[in-house]
């Protein structure tokens, strides 16, 4: 029972939390004409197909389980959970519908219009599929960047202080020090 209470607050911590970082919706009412625009602009963002793996990966989840504690009953425990699912996915549509209800409040009629007109362009769709790409390239490459320029900066900002004020590191060790002219 402590188990499930500690993790109750946990989940309950997160979602405090998550619901903290959202953005506030600009408009509670939505009409119709906004969820059909939230749903052009879901599809054309294709923002949802990831989770079409949810439902399956539950009941792979609960199968596995079920089948550790009774692994005579594997073939009854298979059908009977693909079954449930099976029923169970036709509820797919009412994440479908909180998503379009998120973007509508979300995003004006307008902006759905033009998020949907861009995406379904061919650079629209170039970005989502090289978007990715590109940014982890990006990232490299600010990673080289500031790594050369963290190094330069060490060296210029050492090399002035010591023009300035003389060096005042002591020698390390086995270096050889040139000779007093």
């Amino acid at each position: 029972m402590n188990k499930l209470a500690g993790l109750v607050r946990t989940f309950a911590a997160t979602a405090v939390l998550l619901s903290a970082s959202i953005p506030a919706v600009k408009a509670q009412d939505v009409s119709e004409e906004q969820i059909k625009a939230a749903r052009a602009t879901i599809a054309a963002l294709g923002v949802t197909n990831s989770f079409d793996n949810i439902l399956p990966n539950l009941a792979e989840r609960l199968k596995n389980t079920l089948i550790q504690a009774s692994p005579n009953h594997q073939e009854l425990i298979t059908a009977t959970v693909d079954d449930k699912a099976l029923a169970l996915a036709a509820r797919r549509a009412d994440l479908e519908n909180e998503a379009a209800t998120i973007y509508a409040k979300t995003f004006t009629l307008e902006e759905l219009n033009a998020i949907t007109e861009f995406y379904g362009s061919a650079a629209g769709k170039k970005l989502l599929n090289d978007g990715p790409i590109a940014s982890r390239e990006l990232l490299k490459a600010a990673d080289i960047w500031a790594a050369g320029v963290s190094r330069d900066l060490n060296q210029e900002a050492t090399k002035s202080l010591d023009d300035k004020v003389g060096s005042t590191q002591p020698a390390a060790e086995g270096a050889v020090q040139a000779p007093a002219q």
